[in-house]
């Protein structure tokens, strides 16, 4: 049994079937750009139990003690991975920090409703022992340490790296790829059973911290590419350009099931879906399986307006897709039981940039027949769009937050940032598919006692779908520096 043993679930299904309702959910919470001078980010603890009578509220804040760090997403130190090491446990949250370069590791150990900050890793730390900075992505390892992708160097310059801590003291060790890096890092999910670590690169911090500019896209600061690792040997083996529809790849999902050599990518710009997978001969090829099509609008940052899909999860029991249209104001699912061709079968509608009235004029349309109005929720309009994701472990309830990246919140939901975002709860027909809004759920961040803030990432204490990766009996469990 899980309780008996180290952090996480035997496999996926375990977690799926015998998992514990998730009652609080961690969320770091973003000081918008007209208030990044007076305010410190922290990290909010929300009630998520419908049972309890402070359902839907902020329990906790955890600030940070500097200004302007711009926290984005969180990872454990420990995960599925180490759940036959009993000496290991999730009781550190990491929380890397996109400006800054700053690193805070958290203990959420000695009080799960307060966490408190337990080491703070420097910036001048991550810059001369690895090199890099604009940390992303954390995941746990099976070795006991910790993997943080990197975007950038320690001036911004586009560097695709991967830094380990130690899992005990979280002093940075170095980098965990031998030779070069990639030309632009982002996300990475690695499964040992395959001897493979797959990886995404946005592109120039430089660039997306500008906020979007079309001239970037054109001149390439941004990727549109998949890179391959070889596991054991920490080195780069394979580059995939997946060509001009692929644009942006930003989350990439292996399937939970560990002997699966396949997974899905979501492409921001391009609005496609790529399915990756292990070809025959060994090595990786990726096949497009979803395309959302532009509208043709007026009023926006370009005549054509993609979806712009900037989340991608998946089902425990791998057999439904999640992704958010940032641009557009949909969530959608998909049954991927027929892995190379997903099937619609639920769609929400929450805000967007092409809510009737508010400047945005769509001239062609070839999904809807109309422009949508914006949704609200006890009485309040949903600001800004559906943007990060989190399933429960049964999958019967999709967490969403609304904004995305401070810079990019300002540029396309000025409002937002002025009335601050959302956290929102969608039910879903886990039978035969469907999404709907939970009108009696919702935690309003522009009612922050310091100010509206943008949340960001969610995560469950006890781990989740996008943080827990499953090893197999004969995979490889160590990758350590040493």
């Amino acid at each position: 049994m899980a309780c008996c043993k180290g952090p996480g679930y035997a496999t996926p299904m375990d977690a799926y079937r015998n998992g514990a309702r998730e009652e609080i959910v961690y969320i770091p919470c973003i000081v918008p750009p007209q208030d990044r001078t007076k305010r410190c980010d922290y990290l909010a603890t929300v009630d998520v139990n419908p049972k309890s009578k402070t359902y839907g509220q902020v329990l906790h804040r955890m600030y940070l003690p500097y200004i302007g760090d711009e926290v984005h997403h969180t990872g454990w130190n420990a995960c599925s991975s180490c759940h036959d090491d009993p000496s290991k446990s999730r009781n550190r949250l990491i929380m890397p920090c996109l400006d800054s370069d700053r690193i805070y590791v958290v203990d959420v150990g000695t009080d799960k409703l307060a966490p408190r900050i337990h080491k703070i890793v420097e910036p001048e730390e991550l810059h001369e022992k690895a090199k890099c900075g604009t940390p992303h992505t954390t995941h746990c390892l099976a070795s006991g340490e910790i993997m943080i992708s990197c975007m950038g160097d320690g001036h911004k310059n586009p560097k695709g790296s991967f830094v380990v801590l130690d899992g005990e003291t979280f002093e940075v060790k170095g980098t965990w790829e031998k030779g070069c890096g990639t030309e632009f890092g982002y996300d990475y999910w690695y499964q040992p059973h395959h001897n493979v670590m797959v990886s995404t690169g946005w592109g120039s911090p430089k660039a997306f911290f500008s906020g979007f500019n079309p001239k970037d896209v054109e001149e390439g600061r941004y990727g549109r590419s998949l890179y391959f690792w070889d596991w054991r040997e920490h080195r780069l083996i394979q580059t995939l350009d997946l060509g001009p529809e692929a644009w942006m790849p930003l989350e990439i999902r292996f399937l939970h099931e560990p002997t699966e050599a396949q997974g899905y990518v979501g492409c921001a710009l391009s609005s496609t879906v790529f399915r990756y997978f292990k070809t025959a001969s060994g090595t990786w090829s990726a096949e497009k399986v979803i395309a959302i099509p532009n509208k043709k609008v007026e009023g926006w940052a370009l005549p054509d307006m993609p979806g712009l899909i900037t989340d991608v999860i998946l089902s425990l029991d791998d057999r439904f897709l999640y992704f958010s249209n940032w641009a557009h104001g949909d969530v959608r699912q998909y049954d991927i039981t027929d892995r190379c061709n997903p099937k619609l079968v639920g769609q929400v509608w929450l805000g967007g940039s092409i809510c009737r009235g508010e400047g945005v004029r769509v001239t062609e349309d070839k999904e809807l027949k109309e422009q949508p109005t914006r949704p609200r929720i006890k009485g309040k309009e949903i600001s800004g769009a559906p943007q990060m994701l989190q399933l429960s472990l049964d999958g019967k309830r999709l967490y969403v937050t609304t904004s995305l990246f401070s810079p990019w919140d300002k540029q396309f939901y000025p409002d937002m940032c002025k009335n601050g975002s959302m956290l929102l709860l969608v039910d879903i027909n886990t039978e035969k598919g469907g999404l709907k809004l939970n009108t009696d759920f919702v935690c309003d961040f522009g009612l922050e006692p310091g100010g509206p803030v943008l949340a960001h990432e969610i995560r469950y204490p006890g781990g989740d779908c996008t943080s827990d990766i499953w090893l197999t009996a004969t995979s490889p469990k160590s990758v350590s520096l040493e």
